[in-house]
């Protein structure tokens, strides 16, 4: 019979315990009981691999499964593969031991000391004109750069950088910890793979220096605020002679004074007279093209409705369509009347009827009818 303690009591949760549970709680008893915490305490390796064993058990679907059901005789009696510590037992904890202890398992180096610039955003704002026609843009920004005097390579002129004599240009360390291997970034090339014995004066050893750039900007017809245009290679340097990472640019669109935008859509709001939406009439509203059109109200016309003028909205990207333009009517009430305009409309809502005002007369019988039926009942 097994003498060995209970997976789940070894990492200290329910049986119940969903994956992420699980990994949690390695995690925390694995920085508990790491040898290395633990100098001169031989019983952390042992809590160590007994911790780490119940979580290469638990972590797998199939062999949990088999363990809820036979407890260890599943990995004593040929019910199933035993938990080990294989080949691939470090790199399936490679992403812990990472965050724990600042290593992984089996990873390779790095090495050339050639790394990849850093990735950089402009935020950008344009009008909506801007999107509507397309613009090309200057922008200066400032930027790491390839440094001239010893072309990105860190080193002095006349002067290389040396292969690494710790790593030998991996870029990273071995070392045994317990019952398995580790690797770390080398402390004495911090995982570049190369020294340099004599660093270049100008950019202090960095390979790189900062400017001011300036960049053109293509902004295509059509673009929508939150648009990201990218431009590769226009990001900051890389380091020794590294690629250069690329420039994010985010566009934004200021604020209209007329338009509001929906999609390719265009939509603005217009207040007419009373008198126009009884009686009718027109007027002229502004387009995106720097041109104007003309809008006719239909007598009787309600605040609120709206007209479509087609085409007449934004382009839509990369595309030769192009999206309508709505004009929205809102009846305007008089205010600060003379005291004939009062007489007027007194005598006007007198001639009044239900003909007149249809929508009203017909909400106010319902409300009478509503009150008639509630009083007989």
């Amino acid at each position: 019979m097994s003498t060995k303690r209970c997976y789940y009591e070894a990492l200290e949760v329910e049986r119940s315990a969903d994956d992420g549970a699980l990994k949690s709680a390695f995690r925390k008893l694995a920085m508990k009981w790491h040898p290395d915490k633990n100098p001169g305490d031989p019983g952390s390796e042992a809590r160590f691999k007994e911790i780490a064993e119940a979580y290469d058990v638990l972590k797998d679907g199939d062999k949990r499964a088999a363990y809820d059901r036979y407890g260890h005789a599943a990995f004593e009696q040929g019910h199933g593969s035993g938990p080990g510590f294989g080949a691939g037992f470090a790199s399936s904890f490679s992403d812990i031991f990472e965050d724990l202890f600042g290593m992984a398992g089996q990873r390779g180096g790095r090495g050339g000391g050639r790394e990849r610039g850093q990735d950089l955003r402009y935020n950008m704002e344009i009008t909506l004109e801007d999107a509507f026609l397309g613009k090309t843009a200057q922008i200066e920004i400032p930027v790491a750069v390839t440094c001239e005097s010893c072309s990105g390579t860190g080193a002095k002129a006349g002067t290389k950088p040396k292969t690494c004599g710790t790593c030998g240009g991996a870029g990273r360390v071995r070392q045994a910890q317990g019952f398995f291997t580790l690797e770390r970034t080398c402390p004495s090339c911090q995982g570049r793979g190369q020294t340099i014995d004599d660093p270049c004066p100008s950019c202090s050893g960095q390979g790189r220096v900062e400017r001011e750039r300036t960049l053109s900007v293509n902004i295509p017809q059509g673009v929508e605020d939150g648009t990201r245009i990218r431009l590769a290679g226009e990001g900051e340097a890389g380091s020794r002679g590294g690629p250069a990472g690329d420039l994010y640019i985010f566009l934004s669109l200021a604020t209209h004074e007329f338009f509001q935008r929906d999609g390719a859509d265009l939509h603005c709001r217009v207040p007419i007279s009373m008198v126009s939406a009884a009686l009718g009439g027109e007027f002229e509203v502004p387009t995106i093209d720097k041109g104007k059109t003309k809008v006719k109200v239909p007598s009787g016309t309600q605040s609120g409705r709206r007209f479509r003028i087609a085409s007449k909205g934004m382009p839509v990207l990369r595309s030769r369509q192009m999206g309508d333009m709505y004009v929205q009517v809102v009846v305007e009430t008089p205010q600060n009347l003379t005291k004939k305009q009062q007489e007027l409309l007194a005598e006007f809502e007198k001639l009044s009827s239900g003909a007149t005002q249809p929508e009203a007369a017909g909400f106010f019988t319902k409300v009478k009818d509503f009150f008639g039926t509630r009083a007989a009942t």
